[in-house]
């Protein structure tokens, strides 16, 4: 079986129309994504909180699917008079078919080389290097599968900065990798949080696939004192803190991420782009001393430690 792949540009302002049109005459799904992704002209939107509200790029490509025997002509007729477009958008039609979806996906993701020393796998693959310390993680509702920049980062610093006794705190633990490589990688305790169901939800069973002390490792929405590390709210005893999500929700939580963590701890902070750091570097900067640890592809990690009172 095949179907019909429908591309074509809108601006911002009509995607919505148009979504709607298109799923209203059958199609089978819409994917809206930057129509000048790849070139100087691409548009990076985050949906950060505190940031101007942009649910769209300026020019708009849309990608829709459609059965075979469709009337595409017709399609593009009712698109045009449902968003007023002055002229029919330029499109184009491929044809898509039928293949081994799970076999194609899972063609996508190798195994990931962090360090001499540790490795991310995914579950269909048998780990390049048994002897390694092997992060079992399959692609899923969370983020975090090791082949984004700011987790490699972070997974480059843990496995530098980890110590035996240490407490950590994963702020914004997404798939959970980084909490669980930071027990695998010999840390204390370990304290997931995330504001996402399916985040608890993806790192509780990443937990159990990477066969995780569970007396030693706890994921939940909020960091409370029923958690075996400590509170937010009592005198920290958190360690090490990593956090790997945007500029705006690393700014809004600098107060409570720096009083969880005890003078003299280590904080690791991601998903900042270079043109972001200093302004991150500044609010952390009350209480830390902070610098620019790495970068790659245009993404920082901005690492510090914690100042006594009379340091400060």
């Amino acid at each position: 079986m095949s179907w019909l792949s429908l591309t074509f540009r809108v601006d911002a302002l009509q995607v919505d129309v148009v979504s709607d049109c298109l799923l209203e005459l059958g199609a089978l799904s819409v994917d809206v994504h930057d129509a000048e992704a790849g070139t100087a002209e691409e548009q990076p939107l985050f949906g950060e909180p505190g940031a101007p509200l942009l649910r769209f790029w300026e020019q708009a490509e849309l990608t829709v699917l459609l059965q075979p025997d469709c009337d595409v002509a017709a399609i593009m007729q009712a698109v045009m008079r449902s968003a007023n477009l002055p002229a029919q958008p330029a499109y184009c039609i491929t044809s898509i078919q039928e293949q081994d979806w799970v076999r194609l996906t899972q063609s996508q993701f190798s195994p990931i080389q962090i360090s001499s020393r540790l490795w991310i796998v995914p579950s269909w693959h048998a780990p390049p290097d048994p002897a390694a310390i092997n992060l079992k993680l399959d692609p899923g509702l969370a983020f975090g599968t090791g082949s984004h920049p700011t987790t490699r980062l972070c997974l480059e610093w843990l496995e530098k900065t980890v110590r035996p006794s240490d407490s950590v705190l994963d702020y914004g633990c997404g798939s959970g990798i980084l909490a669980i490589a930071a027990l695998k990688l010999g840390a204390n305790q370990v304290a997931g949080v995330d504001i996402d169901p399916n985040a608890i939800t993806a790192s509780r069973e990443n937990a159990a696939i990477n066969h995780c002390d569970m007396c030693r490792l706890s994921f939940g929405s909020h960091f409370s004192s029923s958690d075996c590390i400590g509170t937010v709210s009592t005198s920290p005893v958190i360690t090490l803190v990593i956090a790997n999500i945007l500029t705006n929700p690393l700014i809004m939580l600098a107060p409570i991420l720096m009083k969880t963590l005890q003078p003299g701890g280590r904080i690791g902070l991601s998903g900042i782009l270079e043109a972001q750091a200093e302004e991150v570097m500044q609010i952390y900067s009350e209480c830390c001393r902070m610098q620019i640890a790495a970068c790659d592809q245009g993404w920082v990690l901005l690492t510090g430690e914690k100042l006594s009172d009379r340091t400060r």
